[in-house]
């Protein structure tokens, strides 16, 4: 996967092609030094020169080259907007989601599966491992989640008492 999906386009705005996107992150403002987008729709995949891109409140306005009505805006509705992951800034610490989705978790040397899916809940996030066991849910905590291995898509955990089936008393 070299595209990160960063919003979806919501609706068009105005009559001059400008789109109405929402937002799949923490900081909208990061849109406004975009200079192309990815957008995918139906499997076929198109970038485009982003012109402008404004934010009010937690909503990003884009206008994209070769957009230029309305009509052809409302085809867009629907498609997700994506960035080439070179184009991702990086983040002082820890890791984005999608660095860790992929990723094959370890309990010493026992490999439990792979990461398929971050569940945001509030507290804390829940890392969805499938393997030959099935899925575990494992908590994205200190005292679980021992060492992530970013470049070699390597995760090591201490599973906590009674997290899999198996564990004897």
């Amino acid at each position: 996967m070299n595209e990160v999906l960063i919003g979806e386009v919501i609706k068009p705005h105005g009559v001059q092609g400008e789109l109405k996107v929402y937002p799949i992150t923490s900081n909208p403002q990061r849109f406004k030094s975009l200079e192309k987008v990815i957008l995918e729709q139906a499997g076929v995949i198109r970038t485009f020169k982003v012109l402008k891109a404004r934010v009010q409140q937690d909503e990003v306005y884009l206008t994209l080259e070769g957009i230029e009505t309305r009509e052809e805006a409302e085809k867009l509705r629907g498609v997700a907007v994506k960035i080439d992951r070179t184009d991702v800034p990086p983040l002082k610490e820890g890791w984005y989601y999608f660095e860790l989705e992929g990723m094959q978790v370890f309990e010493g040397e026992v490999c439990l599966g792979v990461l398929t899916q971050v569940i945001e809940t509030g507290s804390n996030d829940v890392y969805l491992v499938k393997g030959e066991k099935g899925e575990i849910c494992v908590p994205a905590l200190k005292s679980v989640v021992k060492k992530v291995d970013v470049p070699g898509r390597r995760m090591e955990v201490e599973l906590p008492l009674g997290l899999l089936e198996d564990d004897s008393l």
